[in-house]
């Protein structure tokens, strides 16, 4: 008994680095470690999504793929969640004649999101945080998400939307450039790429297209339009990623990573969200009953 007793500590130690090495890539699981990490991770999971466009004359198609999902799987290893793998299905009309740019149609790029979340949802998860690593996006996915009250879900949608820090955007330029232009392809972007696969990025190549803003549709005031991207920037590259590096990288990823860690510990231990929806939803069912 007291041998055994002398061994428990090894044992723990033992337990302990099998539960940390459950990977928090949902392809790297096998069946029975998934069911194990769906409870670790409190039921939550993160949904990285990206896209395949042009990413100025420099960096790789996949850009926002490759951003999106590293800051996914930096903070699942300070706050252990699932990560899905790539997914870019996305919102990119305004780029179709770039070349290697993937367009599907809006009603695809809404039912296979849709869909995603349901099987999600169906194997487990609870909690859903989408990762957006591109601009193009952000119209859809808000009225995506603001749709998900059109019928009754068995889990809830956040979308993470990190703030911009003045100081670490400071540093960040200290050690690059002050980027007029910056939006796409630009000195952040290009620097944060530089800090995640410096294999694919070519900054030497950054100069040989503009990514100033040609503003020609200057004359039209309080108006939007759809053609207004191209308009501005027909290169489909905004700013100016010549002096990117890693160094300043390092910094804008370290910051948007430390707020997504924060975001999914408040998601886990969010339960006003889930409550709320279903209040929601059951007054929805008979609204002549709701508290007037």
């Amino acid at each position: 008994m007291k041998n055994l007793l002398c061994l428990l500590p090894f044992l723990f130690i033992i337990l302990s680095i099998q539960a940390q090495q459950l990977s928090c890539k949902l392809e790297e699981l096998t069946a029975p470690d998934y069911i194990k990490a769906v409870e670790k991770s409190g039921k939550t999971c993160i949904l990285p999504i990206g896209v395949f466009e042009k990413h100025g004359p420099h960096l790789p198609l996949g850009t926002d793929l490759y951003i999106a999902r590293e800051y996914a799987l930096r903070a699942a290893e300070k706050e252990y969640t699932v990560v899905f793998p790539w997914y870019y299905f996305s919102q990119i009309n305004e780029a179709r004649q770039q070349p290697g740019t993937f367009a599907y149609t809006p009603e695809l790029i809404w039912k296979i999101l849709q869909e995603t979340l349901n099987e999600l949802a169906r194997n487990g998860f609870e909690k859903i945080i989408i990762v957006n690593g591109h601009g193009g996006n952000s119209a859809f996915l808000n009225y995506f998400g603001m749709a998900q009250l059109s019928e009754r879900r068995s889990y809830s949608l956040y979308w993470f939307q990190p703030a911009n820090d003045p100081e670490v955007l400071k540093k960040a330029e200290a050690l690059t450039q002050h980027d007029r232009y910056d939006q796409h392809a630009g000195n952040k972007e290009s620097s944060v790429l530089s800090a995640i696969v410096p294999e694919v990025v070519h900054l030497d190549r950054a100069g040989q297209q503009s990514g100033i803003d040609l503003d020609r549709l200057k004359t039209l005031q309080n108006v939007y339009t759809g053609i207004w991207w191209y308009a501005k920037y027909p290169n489909h590259y905004s700013g100016d990623g010549s002096k990117a590096n890693a160094q300043a990288g390092e910094l804008l990823i370290n910051s948007t990573v430390g707020q997504l860690v924060k975001l999914i510990q408040a998601v886990k231990k969010d339960e006003v969200t889930p409550a709320l929806q279903k209040q929601f939803f059951d007054e929805s069912e008979n609204p002549l009953k709701t508290k007037q």
